[in-house]
């Protein structure tokens, strides 16, 4: 699924895109969670293809997403980050989505429209 078919379906905002390429990107699967040591625990590979959604909205997603090399978060609930935030974003390179509708809801159609969840 391109990014931009991403954005349309969890109806969201990009709040930061660092790769103008991005919209244009294919991504086959996500991993939802608000835990980031869930995230460390069970993603092993194909993370180059791979979105994080999540409703933790502060630098350990950033930190989390880097050390995963996760390029693409989606943000839930409405979440944004504050400029400072937002800045060490912009330092790795990150590409943050922001949607309001909960993780559930964004999650589903996401799965409907064909994006693999990732089981541990």
């Amino acid at each position: 699924m391109i990014v931009k078919d991403i954005v349309s379906c969890i109806e969201g905002e990009p709040l930061l895109i660092c790769d103008p390429d991005l919209l244009e990107k294919e991504y086959t699967s996500a991993f939802a969670t608000d835990l980031m040591s869930d995230a460390l625990a069970m993603i092993h590979n194909s993370t180059e293809t791979m979105v994080l959604v999540t409703g933790l909205a502060n630098v350990q997603s950033l930190r989390t997403a880097e050390m995963l090399d996760i390029k693409l978060l989606i943000l839930v609930r409405g979440k944004t980050l504050p400029d400072d935030i937002l800045e060490v974003a912009r330092e790795k390179d990150l590409n943050i989505i922001t949607t309001g509708l909960t993780m559930y809801s964004a999650c589903g159609r996401l799965y409907k429209e064909g994006l693999c969840g990732i089981y541990g």
